[in-house]
């Protein structure tokens, strides 16, 4: 069977992310000369098909561009992913997302919410930011020993955001599990990239990776995403 991505979430043609992730994904390519197609799924398909349209996929991407029509099928996607251990990126709401579905599934709080979807939840593990960051580019400090470490080679990275919502602080030490990482912060120690431990490459990032790749300079995120979905 060709090897194929799936991207979750609805496209949008005049969203940058949504352009600049099909860009990236083609810088690797280029790079490496290797054949893999990416699909993009809508999220009501994504829940009405659930893991039997998954299977056809060697890796999922959750892409930025929330609300999506149906959240859970954003998530069905995740949950797939995390069980199976295929290769997953979140970016933007996909790491929002990745944070509800390790609330939800793992954590076993069952009324996890993001505030985009349901505002009046007692469980909003993602918020509004009280200072947007979309637009911004920023400095993130990558912790040793994790997957995003590895891949830039650095303590050290400047990104980009499209967000308006985080991680609650409120709910920031639910999150501290056995089986999650937090690879990535910013200086004030928000966090930026989180991983989970026991997958071969499973990691999300608040920030748009996509926007900062070029065909001479793949984004090493990207790259390992990609190279890990054709293995």
């Amino acid at each position: 069977m060709d090897k194929r991505i799936a991207i979750i979430g609805e496209f949008y043609k005049n969203f940058k992310p949504h352009s600049a992730l099909n860009d990236s994904i083609e810088h690797v390519k280029k790079k490496h000369k290797i054949d893999i197609e990416i699909e993009w799924i809508d999220t009501i398909k994504a829940e009405k098909e659930g893991n039997d349209l998954f299977v056809n996929y060697s890796g999922f991407w959750s892409a930025p561009g929330s609300p999506f029509k149906s959240l859970d099928g954003a998530l069905k996607a995740i949950s797939y992913a995390r069980i199976n251990d295929k290769p997953h990126l979140g970016t933007c709401a996909g790491f929002q997302h990745t944070v509800i579905e390790f609330a939800r599934n793992v954590l076993k709080i069952e009324n996890a919410q993001h505030e985009e979807y349901e505002n009046e939840s007692s469980e909003l593990f993602i918020n509004k930011l009280a200072c947007s960051l979309a637009g911004k580019k920023m400095k993130v400090n990558l912790l040793e020993g994790s997957i995003a470490f590895d891949c830039y080679k650095s303590k050290e990275t400047t990104e980009e955001y499209y967000c308006n919502f985080g991680i609650n602080p409120e709910f920031e030490d639910k999150l501290k599990h056995k089986d999650l990482k937090i690879s990535g912060i910013d200086q004030d120690g928000e966090i930026r990239i989180i991983e989970l431990k026991k997958n071969r490459f499973f990691i999300s990032t608040l920030f748009v990776p996509q926007t900062n790749s070029t065909e001479n300079l793949p984004h090493p995120i990207i790259e390992r995403f990609v190279l890990e979905c054709v293995k």
